[in-house]
């Protein structure tokens, strides 16, 4: 194990009058940024932020995300939970970002710890830090960002006085590789929870007494959807998991929060807006949760179900109030499929012709599924301009589609690449995914094929267009069908990729992209490992491996020393499937689906057996919605384009069939 080495901060605890009290580190902040790039990523001030007043009886948050603010600012969990709140009486938020490599040497060099970017106090003047963590390969800059802050990286270190460190976000559903690092897990939807954690920690956090922390961590974990890894011990045999035991008087399932109507939550009201470049730099309107379309290998459609669509009447208000607020002029609708909000096409026409900005405002949907995209919808996206297009059909054939459960057949492609280059658009971007379970030569190279025939759908409308394909390696992730499968190489990618390439050669106007093989080999490591990951990702973040997310800075050689130094191999963590009777390192904590069905999804995977989306068939009994007491809530009782009610996809020939043919499988 990686001995436990003293933080580079070490001011005392103070006492939470003294944190009340704490002094802004501005100057020494402001002293710094005139040697470092995009200064303005530290210095807050954002259209929508606030400025909380820091006092007895306030529990004081420090909102965390760990990357650069550009990534972080746009997240709309952190901005939710922002407002939330410091909507409160009995509590406060600040944010912090992870300081790019520039800024994280100037402030090591110069002894400035983490800084919130509201009042720039010191990360010790609060009460919590709460990190978002969103994507894998940010832990590394989670345990900096601790180290920075004054703390010992491992919970076990801490003393009763320092802040509580919590996690949440889509990567907790396997929560056992910052298990060493994290006092508190919150699993699922926060708006919920966070008002009831923070009414926990008024109660406690007062007296900062040994005994008492020990109470409050056994307090925490009786909150539903609250994990607290101190309070698991896990169990190994011949260099394998086999249990992970809860002490007593602990559950021994976490159970994930679900928000079930989303209507009473139209949050963010005051979206921040930036000071400087951002991705998605936009009005952000989320129109729904949760994806029933069932694709095997997508962990945010199985922990987000069951779906929850916002009134349009709702979405309408929370458009029209951002963009008079904030001063946008694109709105983007997100949810996991966009297109599937069962009143779309209404809703962009209501948008895009508001008579108060019309012609000025643009529609983006970011998440757009191939057969529910028509002709009706891209005239209206580009009535004012024509935002990106992206598409998603994953895998090369249809039968890879089956296997996967991406129900899309070749000519609901075409349809939608024809809708959008009879409307205008030059460009298209495909998105797939190659390394998937059965996968064959001839699916991989149906990829370039899929993509040479779109470019030639292009010209039937335009002289030159572009079709860009881009591939991603598949990494299994927890709480999906596929989480039993193995993981490719990151030499077998690349040889897969050669394939694509060479298969595309020579067609004009086709473009291939893709990422990085030995970041998805990583990725594999930090989302599938047990708790002795947990070391390795220390090991990664001692060598100086931060923002292992960005190209510039990942060394999966830092990985492979870092396993090798604890004992481990890539073969051990990513590259072998797992047994149905194997205990998995995310066993514990529940995304409300029966693992019979996981299991029995996984085996009709390995068949070519395919399932249709059961907000318009009847339910495949997965525990979403009967275990939770919800349903699915739509805004219209009529299914979207590429909706089925009534009827299914033949799932061997594409054509129709009555939908109980399709749901009689269970």
């Amino acid at each position: 194990m990686v001995p436990v080495e003293t933080p580079t901060f070490e001011p005392s605890a103070p006492e939470p009058a003294a944190r009340a009290s704490a002094q802004s580190l501005w100057s020494r902040v402001e002293a710094l940024l005139p040697d470092v790039q995009k200064p303005a990523r530290y210095v807050g001030g954002e259209e929508g932020a606030r400025s909380p007043v820091h006092g007895e009886g306030r529990v004081a948050w420090l909102l965390c995300y760990p990357d650069t603010y550009e990534i972080g600012l746009p997240n709309q969990g952190l901005q939710i939970l922002y407002e939330l709140l410091n909507d409160r009486d009995d509590a406060l938020a600040e944010r912090s970002y992870a300081p790019w490599v520039d800024m994280e040497s100037a402030m090591r060099a110069d002894g400035v710890p983490l800084f919130s970017v509201e009042n720039h106090l010191p990360a010790r003047a609060f009460d919590v830090l709460a990190f978002n963590v969103s994507a894998e390969l940010v832990y590394t800059n989670v345990l900096n960002m601790i180290d920075l802050a004054g703390l010992p990286v491992r919970s076990s270190s801490r003393d009763p006085g320092d802040p509580l460190v919590v996690a949440g976000g889509h990567c907790v559903f396997n929560p056992e590789p910052l298990a060493d690092f994290v006092d508190a897990f919150v699993v699922g939807e926060g708006e919920e929870v966070v008002g009831e954690v923070n009414e926990l920690l008024a109660a406690h956090l007062p007296t900062r007494s040994a005994s008492d922390r020990e109470d409050l961590l056994h307090a925490l974990a009786r909150i539903p959807g609250v994990y607290v890894p101190s309070l698991f011990l896990p169990c190994y045999e011949d260099g394998r998991l086999v249990a992970l035991e809860p002490l007593p008087g602990v559950p021994a399932v976490v159970e994930k929060r679900t928000v079930a109507d989303l209507g009473q939550w139209p949050y963010p009201r005051r979206q921040l807006v930036p000071i400087t470049e951002v991705v998605h730099d936009r009005l952000n309107v989320e129109v729904f949760r949760g994806c029933t379309r069932g694709c095997r290998f997508c962990q945010a459609g199985m922990i987000t179900r069951p779906v929850r669509e916002r009134p349009a009447d709702q979405v309408r208000t929370m458009v029209e109030e951002g963009l008079c607020r904030t001063g946008y002029e694109e709105v983007a609708l997100t949810s996991l499929s966009t297109a599937d909000y069962s009143g779309i096409e209404q809703l962009v026409r209501d948008v895009i012709g508001d008579p108060r900005h019309e012609g000025r405002v643009s529609v983006s949907l970011p998440s757009l599924r191939v057969d529910a995209f028509t002709v009706g919808t891209a005239a209206e996206i580009q009535r004012v301009r024509r935002t990106g297009l992206t598409f998603a059909p994953e895998g090369g054939t249809w039968r890879m589609r089956k296997v996967i459960n991406k129900l899309i057949s070749e000519e609901d492609l075409y349809s939608a690449v024809d809708a959008a280059f009879s409307q205008g658009w030059r460009r298209v971007k495909l998105y797939f995914l190659i390394g998937l379970p059965t996968e064959r030569d001839e699916d991989v190279i149906a990829i370039a094929e899929l993509g040479a025939r779109c470019v030639e759908i292009g010209r039937r409308y335009h002289r030159a267009v572009t079709v860009v394909a881009s591939v991603g390696g598949f990494v299994p992730k927890p709480q999906t069908p596929f989480q039993w499968a193995s993981q490719d190489t990151a030499e077998e990618l690349c040889r897969k990729i050669a394939l694509i390439r060479g298969a595309a050669r020579g067609v004009r106007g086709l473009t291939i992209r893709w990422h990085d093989p030995e970041a998805s080999v990583a990725e594999g490591i930090a989302s599938r490992g047990d708790r002795r990951v947990g070391a390795v990702v220390e090991r990664v973040w001692r060598a100086g491996g931060t923002f292992q997310e960005w190209s510039e800075q990942f060394d999966l050689g830092l990985w492979d020393d870092a396993l090798a130094a604890e004992g481990l191999t890539l073969g051990d963590v990513v590259h072998r499937s797992r047994d149905r009777d194997e205990c998995l390192p995310w066993g514990h904590i529940s995304a409300g689906l029966h693992p019979d069905f996981l299991w029995g999804d996984w085996l009709e995977a390995l068949e070519g057996g395919a399932v249709e989306d059961c907000r318009w068939t009847p339910c495949y009994d997965c525990g979403a919605c009967t275990g939770f007491g919800l349903e699915h809530v739509v805004a219209s009782p009529r299914p979207p384009a590429g909706g089925s009610q009534g009827t299914g996809q033949d799932l061997e020939h594409g054509g129709r069939v009555p939908v109980h043919l399709v749901g009689a499988r269970r």
